[in-house]
């Protein structure tokens, strides 16, 4: 069954884990002892509703406070496919949680409180789905209830989102505003009788029916090698297969590729997945390749298409969000992680601050703190075989390791 991954993103209050509760309950992806854990904690604190959020709230902090702190994962599935959502908290000083859990989403759902409309922490939400080029996101303007169901106001925010969706400059991302009240369910699973003003799909009949294969990355193709596979038994004696998967394009028997960093050229002879033989492997296929030529292929070298070459540099600026309280300076090294690919970094310029607001670059910025969003020039020791991320979501991110804690401090994408 096909997966479909979801960010969520929201202020605090919007209701982002009382919606992905009501997905769960309607779904009937409870458990009993769930269910009966939410039946018996919403009547103790006097409520005449379900409270939801405790479905996806784990954490004591989370649960006392009523808001999320950090990024659960929630799995639910439908006739049609699975999903996973990143459950990720709103506040500004969460930014890192934030990347973290749209970094591997296809699509993203803000929320927005229909009492309030379009506030701050929204342009931060939205600003960072474009940076990190979801394709899809689903505007939910929440608590619909709470404003007794009014279509005027529910466009009056969907005016002022378009205002922002104005400002950002990733021209083929599609904008779907629904509006749903998650505390009574209308328009979450089940359409709303309610607002029947809306003739849009449902929550959850927009997620089925979203294309896949356009959502996930298509630019051009990308093998890391993660593995070389030598058996050397008498079965498979000189066998020699290089384990990965495939990123960006499709991958075929026949194709001319280039093995990076040699740019030995050779010919892709075999295609093999759990012990059978295919033609072609599609974007996204966990495979082993064998070549024609025995050429030398280690873990972290790339196979790519002849024709299709990435950049192989020593230097380039990316946009990094930063996790660490320890700030980062110029002059400063790190390990940076691309794929499966490590080499050593230098800071070698902090060239801005980017405004999480769409308002512009904040110049002459001397360090970064926790959740500063920058662009960085870095200096490698040696090369890395890249794409710009708009290019090329998965070939054009990075992360940076700390070489003294072994933390992950820092998240990349080239430009």
């Amino acid at each position: 069954m096909e997966v479909l991954k979801i960010a969520t993103a929201g202020s605090v209050d919007d209701g982002k884990s009382t919606l992905i509760g009501r997905l769960l309950y309607d779904t009937k992806s409870l458990t009993e002892d769930k269910l009966e854990a939410i039946e018996r904690s919403s009547k103790q604190k006097g409520y005449d509703y379900l409270d939801f959020s405790l479905a996806t709230d784990g954490l004591v902090a989370e649960r006392e406070q009523g808001i999320t702190i950090d990024v659960a994962h929630i799995y639910f599935s439908t006739n049609t496919r699975s999903y996973i959502i990143a459950d990720t908290p709103g506040h500004i000083e969460y930014t890192r949680n934030m990347v973290t859990g749209a970094s591997t989403s296809q699509a993203a759902i803000i929320l927005i409180d229909a009492r309030h409309g379009v506030i701050e922490q929204t342009y931060r939400h939205f600003f960072i789905n474009n940076l990190l080029r979801i394709k899809d996101v689903i505007v939910a303007v929440n608590k619909m209830d709470l404003v007794d169901f009014s279509e005027e106001r529910y466009n009056e925010i969907k005016t002022d989102f378009q205002k922002l969706v104005a400002k950002s400059d990733y021209e083929s991302q599609n904008i779907t505003f629904i509006p749903v009240s998650a505390l009574k369910g209308d328009n979450v699973v089940e359409p709303s009788t309610i607002m029947s003003w809306y003739k849009g799909q449902t929550l959850l009949e927009h997620l089925d029916k979203l294309d896949t294969k356009d959502i996930y990355n298509s630019g051009k193709m990308r093998f890391p090698v993660q593995y070389v596979i030598r058996p050397k038994t008498a079965e498979f004696h000189d066998y020699r297969g290089y384990a990965g998967k495939v990123y960006g394009g499709e991958i075929k028997v026949g194709d001319e590729v280039v093995v990076l960093p040699s740019e030995t050229k050779t010919k892709v002879k075999e295609i093999n997945f759990n012990g059978k033989k295919y033609k072609s492997a599609a974007r996204r296929s966990s495979i082993s390749v064998v070549l024609e030529n025995d050429v030398n292929v280690s873990r972290g070298d790339m196979i790519v298409k002849v024709n299709e070459l990435p950049k192989i540099e020593k230097q380039f600026t990316a946009t990094v969000s930063w996790m660490c309280s320890k700030e980062l300076t110029a002059g400063t090294k790190y390990i940076l992680q691309h794929g499966v690919h490590k080499v050593l970094a230098k800071v070698s310029a902090i060239n801005n601050k980017i405004e999480t607001d769409f308002s512009g670059v904040k110049n002459n910025v001397n360090s970064l703190t926790m959740n500063d969003i920058a662009s960085v020039s870095f200096q490698l020791n040696k090369p890395i075989f890249f794409d710009s991320f708009k290019e090329h979501r998965t070939n054009g991110a990075f992360i940076l390791i700390d070489s003294q804690t072994n933390n992950t401090v820092g998240v990349g994408f080239i430009k």
